[in-house]
């Protein structure tokens, strides 16, 4: 029996895009052993989704799978091609032999079913058994992936599940069937770096016990550090690198390996911006890679700042006036209401926080989802009303404004939200949104002159005129979050608030919107507050940090002592799941 588990050869999937043939995936070829873990890393666009689906013959119209085979070595016998089963047979190959986890539990899970049905019914129709068995089996599986209290679990609904929690369901119902090889499509994108930790052995423990094959798809090759045993990089649809994870770590030899590697921001030392790809690579207008005489840690060297500067900076800040105090504050919501109404529990989602924000600085916020920080962030632009305590912004104290005042100030304090599409209108042209908060608050005379400024917006931005007249579907994540930037600074903000900005995107995109952040607050001496849950970006973002917990503050300080010296055990849980730095 060969070694390999699958083979993939010369495969080309294509898609007729407004009568064009637009190569998703261009004559690749990639072996995936049997009893190991084979890593696809590259960004949104490069092919290895597609190549997961062609996998599992789910490529849908426009897409074609054009040329190609797709070798599968079920035993000694002569392999199977999978891309010449028939649809029926195709049916009984997935969950029995390939299973797939995709990226977004909630959209793959149906929210009319418990968690508990759904799983029960893969079982049922694949290994068709009574309900008893399947349920019991179900429960089995749910303590298998470590899920707490799994029977209470089977008659919950994904609604009532954290996000590790509806990830772990979906990876039981892929391994339900006992398949030979598991897909997982980004599977710890959207994931806090703890949950996304817990996920990572989890799927590491289970391929061990097994002894499948599994194929882990990512944008972060940190993560493929932590998993895999061997990688291939894409790159526009083509692998451009693969081989032994550590070698590719130790000597990349493809310039977009070399960026992505430099992409994620450091914890060792502080940088005046993060390597992007263009400074290893050049693209001509035929698409032809031309690699820059650049290495890797040489970069790195020359982006760290000396620590005389941090030092001038932190003293800088010192003397800055006081922005923002924030004394005692308190959000609280009804966690459960008697029959009557009366509240009979609370959530205390921020309890009893007190901080201050100097002019010019940017102080990071960092925690677990559930820890309240985006509902501090929320509260302090009284998005959310407090329950208690103080917030005083410029002297004025914003619990005491009324809706008309609080209005005015809010031309000076903004916020940029996690999600960019559900922060734009999909009726309005990028353009329009650009210019509607002018309208609403009255800048500028004529309707020209909001043009011309949205046009300077884009521009700042790194975004061209003609983008002015799209609309927000045509533009890729890291695209409309430059937009929603741009909207941001449309009434020239003092006071920002970035809320888990850059958690979806890519790590290169990631590392170009927070260059554009640090370059904006250079230029026009932004103070930020920057929530994350990840660690290493907000040391990147901060000049000061926060690390909050169940709604309090674990500890506070400069972003270096903290990472460097933790005082808090919690603090020190969350600096050991962040993925290994591959340049350092």
């Amino acid at each position: 029996m060969p070694d390999q588990l699958v083979s993939i050869q010369d495969l080309t999937v294509t898609f007729s895009v407004e009568q064009e043939q637009v190569t998703a995936v261009n004559n690749i070829s990639l072996d995936i052993p049997r009893g190991s873990i084979t890593g696809i890393v590259g960004e949104s666009g490069s092919g290895k989704s597609v190549t997961a689906l062609s996998l599992m013959r789910l490529v849908q119209s426009p897409g074609r799978i054009t040329r190609g085979r797709i070798l599968y070595h079920a035993s000694a016998q002569t392999p199977v091609d999978i891309l010449q089963l028939s649809p029926r047979q195709m049916q009984d190959w997935r969950g029995n032999e390939i299973a797939m986890i995709f990226q977004e539990p909630m959209t793959s899970l149906n929210p009319l079913h418990t968690c508990g049905e759904q799983v029960a019914e893969a079982i049922r129709i694949h290994r068709k058994v009574s309900p008893a068995v399947a349920r019991q089996q179900t429960i089995d599986l749910f303590r298998q992936v470590k899920l707490p209290d799994p029977e209470k679990l089977l008659r919950r609904y994904p609604h009532e599940l954290s996000g590790g929690q509806k990830q772990r369901v979906m990876i039981a119902m892929a391994i339900s069937c006992q398949p030979k090889l598991l897909i997982a499509d980004e599977p710890t994108t959207a994931l806090d770096v703890t949950v996304q930790k817990a996920i990572l052995e989890l799927l590491k423990e289970l391929q061990q016990q097994t002894g499948m094959s599994i194929v882990f798809i990512t944008h972060d090759l940190g993560v493929i550090a932590e998993i895999a045993d061997q990688v291939a990089v894409m790159y526009k649809g083509s692998i451009v690198e693969q081989g032994k994870v550590a070698e590719i770590f130790r000597h990349p030899r493809h310039p977009y390996t070399k960026g992505l590697l430099a992409c994620r921001p450091p914890l060792d030392r502080q940088l005046y911006r993060l390597p992007v790809t263009p400074d290893f690579m050049e693209v001509d207008a035929a698409g032809n890679v031309k690699e820059k005489p650049s290495a890797v840690k040489t970069l790195v060297n020359s982006l760290t700042v000396p620590p005389e500067q941090l030092a001038a900076r932190e003293r800088q800040l010192q003397e800055s006036p006081l922005l923002l105090q924030v004394e005692q504050l308190q959000t609280w919501f009804p966690a459960s209401r008697s029959l009557f109404g009366k509240v009979k529990g609370w959530v205390r989602a921020v309890d009893g926080v007190s901080f201050t924000v100097r002019q010019g600085e940017t102080l990071g916020l960092v925690g677990e989802s559930g820890c309240g920080k985006t509902t501090l962030g929320r509260t302090l632009l009284r998005l959310v009303e407090p329950t208690g305590g103080n917030i005083v912004y410029k002297g004025k104290d914003l619990n005491s404004l009324g809706a008309a005042e609080l209005r005015d100030l809010r031309k000076d304090m903004q916020i940029i939200f996690q999600d960019p599409y559900s922060s734009l209108n999909p009726r309005l042209t990028v353009g329009e949104a650009i210019m509607e908060p002018m309208q609403v608050h009255g800048l500028y005379a004529t309707e020209r002159d909001r043009k011309e400024k949205a046009l300077e917006l884009l521009e700042k931005v790194h975004l061209r005129p003609e983008h002015f007249y799209r609309y927000p579907h045509e533009f890729s994540g890291g695209q409309r979050q430059r937009v929603v930037i741009a909207r941001a600074l449309a009434l020239h903000p003092s006071f920002i608030i970035c809320d888990e900005s850059v958690a979806a995107l890519d790590v290169s995109i990631q590392a170009q919107v927070l260059n554009l952040l640090i370059s904006l607050r250079e230029e026009y001496g932004f103070t930020y507050i920057f929530i994350s849950h990840d660690l290493s970006v907000v040391r990147f973002m901060s000049d000061r940090m926060m690390v909050m917990n169940r709604g309090k503050i674990e500890e506070s300080g400069p972003a270096g002592q903290i990472y460097e010296h933790p005082a808090s055990p919690y603090t020190r849980h969350l600096i050991a799941a962040i993925p290994k730095n591959m340049y350092t």
